[in-house]
């Protein structure tokens, strides 16, 4: 429960937080029910995420706390990120827009949860300008696991993404992340890619109008996961339907 107090502390944290530093931030929370999950004590999971994401002085950062209840089994755990982004266009205050390439940015992770999960990532992302997109993010980490029981050390390369969809008088949204990580460093852990989207459809404002739009969100979210968690043959495809709500 430390790793979720960790979560729910930067979510209640950000309000407080000088305007003249940061430019705009969410928090939100998701309840998610799926089956057909791989390496875990029950194929049904009900999980619920907490969120907070944001754009400061230097740069951005975006963390996630999972809370994963395994359904048909007395059994829970947890897992979260941690996503800070240093972003060399603002801290120089130089336009480093090269094509559809906006900014470059240092780029870390910090992965936590039960089990020999503990990594470090470090490398480079771009902020890139693609018609049709809300936001498309490109970053390449090299890959550090902290504790000596993991073996994923390597290269990841994760594009993050946003399309939104007006349909009638609300909106509907296409967002997720893909995590490929590749070159591992370690036999017995092979090459993975995890294809996680969200397609959201917000109820809010179309109940409500425009004074609850980006709030309340249902749809599903597709989970595809070629060798999860580094073991060959284990091919996770599956989908879990979600509410989401911002606060």
């Amino acid at each position: 429960m430390k790793k979720l107090g960790l979560g729910l502390a930067l979510l209640m944290s950000q309000p407080v937080v000088a305007d003249d530093l940061v430019h705009w931030w969410d928090a939100s929370a998701t309840l998610l029910y799926g089956s057909d999950y791989d390496l875990a004590p029950s194929d049904e999971q009900t999980t619920v995420t907490f969120e907070t994401a944001g754009g400061w002085k230097y740069g951005d950062w975006f963390a996630f706390q999972d809370v994963i209840q395994f359904n048909g089994a007395s059994d829970r755990t947890t897992y979260g990120e941690i996503s800070p982004r240093f972003s060399f266009g603002k801290i120089f205050n130089k336009d480093l827009s090269l094509g559809p390439i906006q900014d470059v940015s240092l780029a870390l992770t910090y992965e936590e949860g039960e089990g020999p999960v503990e990594s470090f990532l470090y490398g480079i992302g771009l902020d890139i300008a693609i018609p049709g997109f809300s936001y498309f993010n490109l970053n390449t980490y090299k890959r550090q696991g902290i504790n000596s029981a993991n073996n994923s050390d390597g290269w990841q390369f994760t594009p993050v993404f946003r399309v939104d969809f007006p349909v009638g008088n609300a909106n509907i949204v296409l967002d997720g992340f893909v995590d490929w990580v590749f070159s591992a460093d370690n036999s017995g852990y092979e090459e993975n890619v995890h294809i996680n989207p969200q397609l959201k459809y917000d109820l809010g404002k179309s109940l409500m109008g425009d004074a609850k739009a980006n709030k309340l969100f249902v749809g599903i979210e597709y989970d595809y996961w070629k060798n999860k968690y580094g073991v060959k043959g284990i091919d996770q495809n599956t989908y879990s339907v979600i509410a989401k709500y911002h606060f």
